[in-house]
């Protein structure tokens, strides 16, 4: 990289908190020395309580733009000057780009990333049917994307905990945004209700931490439930494979799709979002994701 640093080479980064596990800089510089762009990518330790200094600081400093992670999320997208559709109906941002003048505007490429993964397999949302496990973060981006993108129902179901309350919301806002999906919350626990969900929908989605260390051996939906014309999709991309996506795979269901996709194509939306450029997405998914 030495050989590769200017005076002229822009500053991009990650803000959140930890960050020191990502793999974001090594991907991010790959793939700017692979399309020539003349940038470096770094991580920063971003604390909540110092995102309003952090993001003055990354203005000040003139980056070109910058990734968020958790916690740091929602408090970005208050601060920014702009946000992307997406973003606002989501609340959160996970990427800022920065214009010449210095304005900052938040984008969410999680449910980009998401749908782009479902593409990849063959796999549409517009018209469809969805039933999302889980009213969190991943959940709410993945809701508000597949709803811009046409999806014709989205079925919301999520335990009676903290999160079941932002589900609501998320409905509330489907409701005045987009309006021709029909979007619904459930109780996880109305176990009659999701099994009737499942049965009637085209896409069924995993975005909880279920299936995910120390949940690895658990699902959220009977392997029952699951059919050949099915499609299934988790977020979760370690393991690579959960016990839902086994299952499914078991089941023969039209498609079964891990959650590794949706980590490098949310990636490769931010990338072009922030050099106009396509990041060698196969090339970047063999290297930094086999």
């Amino acid at each position: 990289m030495e050989n590769r640093i200017s005076g002229h080479t822009r500053l991009y980064c990650l803000i959140g908190s930890p960050v020191g596990h990502s793999g974001s800089p090594a991907m991010y510089n790959y793939s700017f020395e692979r399309t020539g762009v003349d940038a470096a990518y770094l991580a920063f330790e971003i604390p909540l309580e110092q995102v309003e200094e952090g993001v003055a600081a990354l203005k000040t400093l003139h980056v070109g733009g910058f990734n968020v992670t958790m916690p740091d999320k929602t408090a970005v997208a208050g601060i920014v000057d702009e946000l992307s559709p997406a973003a606002r109906l989501i609340g959160a941002c996970n990427t800022v780009t920065v214009s010449e003048d210095g304005k900052l505007t938040g984008h969410n490429t999680d449910g980009i990333g998401f749908v782009q993964n479902l593409h990849e397999n063959g796999v549409e949302v517009k018209g469809q049917k969805l039933v999302v496990l889980g009213a969190g973060g991943a959940a709410t981006a993945i809701c508000v994307q597949a709803a811009l993108d046409g999806a014709a129902e989205i079925a919301i179901f999520n335990r009676r905990d903290e999160f079941y309350a932002n589900g609501e919301r998320t409905v509330e806002k489907l409701a005045q945004a987009v309006p021709g999906c029909k979007a619904t919350i459930t109780p996880l626990e109305d176990a009659d209700a999701l099994a009737d969900a499942v049965r009637g929908c085209n896409i069924l989605v995993n975005a909880t931490k279920v299936g995910m260390k120390p949940l690895d051996d658990q699902t959220l939906v009977p392997a029952s439930l699951l059919r050949s014309d099915l499609v299934v999709a988790d977020t979760v991309y370690n393991p690579r494979e959960t016990r839902m996506i086994q299952q499914a795979e078991a089941a023969g269901c039209k498609a079964a799709v891990g959650g590794i996709g949706m980590l490098l194509w949310q990636g490769v939306a931010a990338f072009k979002l922030f050099t106009g450029k396509d990041m060698p997405a196969q090339e970047v998914l063999e290297k930094f994701f086999s």
